[in-house]
């Protein structure tokens, strides 16, 4: 038997990771095209991109709103849409590589 401690760390770990996991499903995976995630996973494995999570953070902080599309574009930009609560879609581009904002569009 476990003692009280590590049963209560071994059953909330799990439910942390997976309430992570279907945030994070929720946030992206309907339009994060599935080359785009490969390509993504391998560029923050390797050291050449800043991870998509830190990206995410500070585009729902400048643009509070639901994300609607997640991309990976060909030339190491992740492009973020979010629609806010008033109808106005926000577009922003990273650099993949620096995780600088680069741009921002509005389209109401």
């Amino acid at each position: 038997m476990l003692p009280a401690m590590s049963r209560r760390t071994a059953i909330v770990v799990p439910i942390a990771l997976a309430g992570a996991l279907l945030v994070g499903a929720a946030l992206l995976q309907p339009t994060f095209a599935d080359d785009d995630a490969e390509r993504a996973r391998e560029g923050v494995e390797t050291g050449r991109y800043v991870p998509l999570e830190d990206i995410v953070r500070d585009a729902r902080t400048r643009y509070p709103g639901r994300i609607v599309e997640v991309e990976l574009e060909d030339d190491d930009e992740y492009e973020i849409e979010i629609l806010q609560d008033d109808g106005t879609k926000v577009e922003l581009e990273y650099d993949a590589r620096t995780g600088e904002l680069l741009d921002v569009d509005l389209d109401d």
